[in-house]
Order: structure tokens, then sequence, then C-alpha cells
């Protein structure tokens, strides 16, 4: 048993530890796109490290310039039906 364990035994208390999974972003065309995400997340994106969640569904972590690539037509035609 390790030290965490004995704490645990001791207390007769365990809790949770719940990790957000980061990892699995998607491959694919975020890469050729632009996308439309909510300016507050891309923010907080910038700050945290985590990923966002484009209109389409893409997640990824933004890094590049999105004024080089064309917008995403998925994400623009979703764009364009919630207006």
């Amino acid at each position: 048993m390790g030290f965490l364990d004995d704490l645990r035994i001791k207390s007769g208390k365990t809790d949770l530890l719940e990790k957000e999974d980061l990892s699995p972003t998607d491959e694919g065309d975020h890469e050729r796109f632009s996308h439309y995400v909510d300016k507050n997340k891309i923010t907080e994106s910038a700050v945290t490290g985590k990923p966002v969640r484009a209109l389409c569904g893409k997640k990824w972590i933004p890094n590049r310039d999105p004024q080089k690539f064309p917008v995403c037509p998925t994400c623009k035609e979703i764009h364009a039906r919630l207006k």
C-alpha cells in the first residue's frame, strides 16, 4: 500500500478525483479550415491550454492564425441557421 492508501484507511474517507479528458482531439480538416467557436472559449483556451469545440463538432487546441484558412463549410452553414 502507498501513502495515500494509508491515509484513506486511517481517515475512513475516500474522494473521487475527476479529470477532464483533454487528449482526444479530432484529426482532420481543422488543420485546413477556420472554425466558428465562442470567443470566450478561445480566450479560455489561450490561458488554460484546453481544447475548444467548434460549431461543427471539431475539437482542437487553436494555435494558428484563422485568417490564413477558409471558413469551415459546416460551421458556416450552422452559423447561418442560428442567425
